[in-house]
């Protein structure tokens, strides 16, 4: 148990540990993403990118390929349903430092799966394989693939599309162990998990509900490399140092609720610094619930602080947490 948590080479990249921060849309932005390093992260994938909005240049898309130092190593994942944007687009990731450029094939949303990506790539596996291809031929640094492992439960896919993304080049495979439909709900079927980590000899990245050492120590028994921690570390982005302290059979020291406060409110700071007192501020709001979870009062404080949109009025409501 001791050395499930460890250095995890992806092609010609090696992370500094197997548990990495999962990309959220909305959430794992650059102040995030540097955030969570700090707690342990091995790697940040950051949110996802259209590569037909990057074809046509758009300006916020362009902006959220950004990565400074601070937030390396850092995947950035691209989502589209053409080879010809997807290749640009991992060209320009790349050339804003991306470590790894991810593929996404797995996301249930309905207004990306509209426009022909995230899930229904799975309804055809081969076509799939091509945009794998057309990412890896494109750029030097590593490509991956995040799907999972079914568009309806029972009925397995994650395994031959893991397979197909391992022919044509992909260096690993992200698997969401929920089916499509299921969303974020419901239990992670490790059972079909366990398929897809023996159908390929690339390393298997398993995601879904990891909130805890005793969930993390399970996917690894599925046969998982390494693990994407998403929700769970929003609001607790120790939560990486605390899984790898209590893997390796030491005593984990979560964080209190006054240090959370601490933390939440240097990120909003940081959120403002980012992009703006207005925008800033809006974006922490998005989060609150987690953050605030567990507080005493805390929907009354929550309702407080999504009405205001001043940070020294934040820096008072938030005054009476920390002291």
């Amino acid at each position: 148990m001791k050395n499930l948590v460890r250095s995890l080479s992806i092609g010609s990249f090696t992370a500094p540990n197997n548990l990495w921060l999962a990309p959220m849309a909305g959430i794992t932005d650059g102040p995030f993403r540097a955030l969570c390093l700090r707690g342990g992260a091995g790697i940040v994938c950051a949110e996802m990118v259209s590569a037909h909005a990057l074809h046509y240049e758009n300006p916020r898309s362009l902006r959220m390929l950004s990565i400074s130092e601070r937030e390396k190593p850092v995947s950035m994942q691209i989502f589209g349903s053409d080879e010809q944007t997807i290749a640009e687009a991992a060209r320009a990731a790349e050339a804003r430092g991306a470590d790894i450029i991810d593929i996404n094939a797995g996301c249930p949303v309905k207004k990306i799966n509209r426009a022909g990506a995230g899930c229904v790539l799975m309804k055809d596996p081969v076509f799939l394989g091509r945009l794998v291809a057309a990412a890896v031929k494109a750029v030097k640094v590593p490509v991956t693939l995040k799907t999972r492992i079914s568009l309806k439960r029972g009925k397995l896919l994650g395994d031959e599309i893991a397979r197909i993304a391992e022919s044509e080049g992909a260096c690993a495979v992200l698997m969401h162990a929920r089916a499509a439909e299921d969303v974020h709900a419901g239990e992670p079927d490790l059972d079909a998990l366990a398929k897809v980590c023996a159908s390929v000899k690339i390393p298997v990245l398993g995601n879904g509900g990891i909130d805890s050492a005793e969930k993390a120590k399970q996917f690894f028994q599925a046969g998982c490399a390494g693990l994407l921690i998403g929700r769970a570390a929003v609001g607790n982005p120790y939560i990486f140092r605390d899984i790898a302290q209590e893997l390796a059979g030491e005593k984990a020291h979560p964080l209190d609720n006054r240090r959370r406060a601490e933390i939440y409110l240097a990120l909003i700071e940081e959120n403002i610094a980012h992009y703006g007192e207005k925008i800033g501020v809006g974006r922490s709001k998005k989060t609150a619930g987690y953050w605030l979870r567990g507080f005493p009062n805390a929907a009354e404080v929550r309702g407080k602080f999504v009405r205001m949109e001043k940070l020294a009025d934040i820096k008072d409501l938030f005054a009476s947490l920390i002291f």
